[in-house]
């Protein structure tokens, strides 16, 4: 006997379940993000044969070798960006586009970057089929930015870098902020957050992650 295929008021149920058990009760509290993991359909960026998966707590496959990461990962470097309707925001690594339109209900203003083109494919795809019109998507190398829109309110990064890119940094608007897995060594990384300031670029770790490796042309690579 075949398991049935999950409805979508079960996967609402889900989604429910996941904000309240994953997301507030470990503490993210900006009412913006738990609005926004409340609101976006994650089973939806997720290939069908996995999509009964879609709201545990860890990640999912996606194809092309990627992930989905864990819910509460996307709600914290979410929250650690500290954006609003009015900013500016670049996405390095698409993915599926599930992160892009987490943005999207908070932010009037998404650049977004893949390099995969299967998964450029795939999330442009279901970003237009749930009408997140102003996000912007390019395939190409993210480790390089988007020049041509910046200066960036905020940089979020989906893949692990071996070091803070500088592209990104000079990327970024004084007093804006950038969230990014990087490499330390013996297979560890660690979530940063980079703030910059008129005088200087402040880093400071959060905890440690576990994400793919960044591609593309990346400083210390």
């Amino acid at each position: 006997m075949t398991d049935q295929p999950l409805t979508e008021e079960k996967f609402a149920y889900l989604r429910t379940r996941m904000v309240d058990d994953q997301i507030v009760r470990r503490g993210i509290t900006d009412p913006d993000v738990i609005d926004a993991m409340r609101t976006v359909p994650r089973h939806l960026f997720i290939p069908e044969k996995y999509r009964s998966e879609a709201y545990k707590d860890g990640p999912v496959p996606i194809g092309a070798g990627q992930t989905i990461s864990q819910p509460f990962i996307v709600a914290s470097m979410t929250e650690e960006l500290e954006i609003d309707s009015t900013s500016k925001v670049l996405e390095i690594g698409t993915g599926c586009g599930y992160q892009t339109a987490v943005l999207a209900e908070i932010a009037d203003h998404v650049f977004s970057i893949e390099f995969v083109p299967e998964l450029y494919r795939m999330a442009t795809e279901t970003l237009r089929r749930l009408h997140y019109d102003q996000v912007q998507l390019r395939l190409g190398d993210g480790s390089r930015g988007w020049i041509e829109e910046a200066p960036f309110d905020a940089v979020i990064v989906t893949a692990a870098a071996p070091q803070v890119p500088r592209h990104l940094v000079d990327q970024l608007a004084v007093g804006g902020r950038m969230i990014l897995p990087v490499e330390t060594g013996l297979g560890r990384q660690e979530l940063v957050r980079v703030l910059r300031t008129l005088e200087s670029v402040k880093e400071s770790v959060l905890y440690e992650v576990r994400f793919v490796p960044m591609q593309g042309e990346i400083e210390g690579k």
